[in-house]
């Protein structure tokens, strides 16, 4: 068994474990606001692992990545000095300008655009408070961009099922080398 399948098995344990739902709901919520793994990666396995609940779990990602979201916008409305070291720190600060100035162009459409794609999310939620975004707005784009999100990985997994589970099984040690390789790509193109 190779470094990643044997991970693999081990989250596949994780997802079926009778507190998964709690964690899920956990990362989901902190990582909108402040943390770095988004729930996707709990989200996916623990739908393989009981697809039955699918929906379920797609749901409630989605209620608490945008309860976390609004937990961003309160800090970006009232505490973003004493977090713009953070934002430097982690090197977010060319997010947060590209967010504020998507607010100022599209305003819902940016909100939606950063909780369906892999964009930081928890950039734009602190940007939307900090830019004093219009609550409603920031709250219907976060619920359809990140329901939309989670809905499909969901039902992806889902759909796949056991089929993909035991494909991934057969295929996550060259999936994860592969994903190395390009992270240790990207680095060398990036900062060399």
């Amino acid at each position: 068994m190779g470094l990643f399948s044997g991970l693999y098995q081990r989250v596949m344990t994780w997802s079926r474990h009778r507190l998964a739902a709690y964690w899920l709901a956990l990362v989901s919520f902190t990582e909108s606001s402040f943390f770095i793994i988004p729930p996707d990666v709990m989200l996916a396995p623990m739908t393989l692992a009981k697809p039955n609940k699918a929906w379920f779990y797609a749901g409630l990602t989605t209620v608490m990545s945008v309860l976390g979201g609004l937990l961003g916008y309160v800090i970006g409305l009232y505490a973003f000095q004493a977090i713009t070291p953070w934002l430097i720190n982690f090197g977010y600060m060319d997010s947060y300008y590209l967010a504020q100035s998507w607010f100022e162009r599209w305003g819902f459409w940016a909100i939606f655009m950063a909780g369906f794609t892999p964009i930081p999310y928890k950039v734009f939620t602190i940007a939307a408070g900090a830019a004093s975004m219009a609550l409603l707005p920031f709250v219907l784009g976060s619920f359809v961009g990140r329901g939309l999100r989670f809905y499909l990985v969901a039902g992806l997994m889902r759909f796949g099922g056991t089929r993909l589970e035991k494909q991934l099984s057969v295929w996550v040690d060259r999936i994860g080398w592969a994903l190395v390789g390009l992270l240790i790509a990207i680095y060398f193109i990036r900062f060399h």
